[in-house]
């Protein structure tokens, strides 16, 4: 396959710095590729922000950074919608084939939260199988899957890291389904744009290795404790997939988890720390402060606290329970009102 590599990145201005990790890590370890178009949904990114940006194509004489306006999803739907992770600027991406370029075939989206370690021509190749996309299989209950229409052994996967087929989207009106869902379940969904995702492409997505999207659970757990804590149906990777996948990654996906803290953020103690802050030494936001860390909720932090007076087991066990079960109840009734 050509070695023209097409990514697309969703930021609103908070994430820019973020962003810009990312971007450093994908110039730095594609050098083999002989161009590497990015294009970037923007949701309110500042001038300053995008010129810090625009610098990185231009260090690594690369093509210049491609923006597309971002498609506030409240304005398409007419009606308020609301944000169960991140911010409103994640749904921008359930419009990649309507703001792409229309002959664009294939292209790979990226979370901001991520670096890349490896070069990503073995997954910009990647056989899909005839499916619309191809992502992590991720690991949620049978419960979670219930509260977005999917029965207990249908696939979930993490939205962070999709290569996808733009003609195949199109073909089956991705867009419009996705949209519909969204209405249908009046703004309210269990996962914000990635329970959408889930629920309208379970049956079309193509699990790839787990290496092509390591995500904070593999480092923050056993593989036993991970299968305690986080009870996926059959099926889910091996042991030696994940363990594989973390020695040698090809994507690092600093996703959120209630035992460890992200890169940008001061007290972080993820295994791969220094690599981020390798990329961060070779971006523009190198001189820039790391975030204060802000306590979430007081029953968050107060449940934090219980949990550490606990053995590590019984506190897997206990939040396992939590994660698996309570959460997706809690969510189902949140949903309804």
């Amino acid at each position: 396959m050509t070695k023209d590599l097409y990514v697309v990145y969703a930021s609103d201005d908070k994430f820019a710095e973020i962003l810009g990790v990312s971007l450093t890590s994908l110039y730095e370890n594609n050098k083999e590729m002989e161009q590497i178009t990015v294009y970037v949904l923007n949701s309110g990114i500042s001038d300053e922000s995008k010129k810090k940006l625009e610098s990185l194509s231009g260090i690594y004489e690369r093509k210049e950074l491609q923006w597309l306006e971002a498609k506030d999803i409240t304005k398409e739907l007419g009606m308020e919608v609301a944000i169960d992770r991140g911010s409103l600027s994640q749904y921008a991406r359930l419009f990649v084939s309507s703001v792409l370029p229309k002959d664009l075939k294939r292209v790979l989206y990226l979370d901001c939260d991520i670096i890349i370690a490896q070069s990503l021509e073995e997954l910009w190749d990647l056989d899909m199988h005839g499916k619309t996309v191809a992502a992590l299989k991720d690991a949620f209950s049978k419960w979670y899957r219930m509260n977005i229409d999917l029965k207990p052994n249908d696939i979930m996967f993490n939205s962070g890291v999709m290569l996808i087929d733009l003609e195949k989207w199109r073909e089956k009106n991705i867009e419009k389904k996705l949209t519909k869902f969204i209405s249908g379940k009046n703004g309210k969904i269990q996962q914000g744009d990635q329970g959408t995702l889930n629920a309208i492409l379970s049956k079309d997505v193509w699990c790839f290795e787990p290496r092509f999207n390591t995500v904070t659970i593999f480092y923050d757990f056993s593989y036993k404790e991970m299968m305690t804590y986080r009870k996926p149906p059959k099926g889910y990777y091996t042991e030696i997939e994940v363990r594989e996948a973390t020695k040698h990654p090809v994507i690092i996906h600093f996703t959120t988890s209630f035992l460890s803290r992200r890169p940008w953020v001061k007290g972080c103690q993820h295994r791969y720390l220094g690599e981020w802050e390798k990329y961060k030494k070779l971006s523009p936001w190198k001189d820039s402060e790391l975030w204060e860390y802000k306590k979430k909720t007081k029953v968050h932090e107060l449940y934090v606290g219980l949990m550490r007076r606990f053995p590590r087991n019984l506190n897997i066990e206990i939040s396992g329970a939590l994660q698996a079960y309570g959460r997706p109840f809690i969510n189902k009734y949140r949903l309804r009102k």
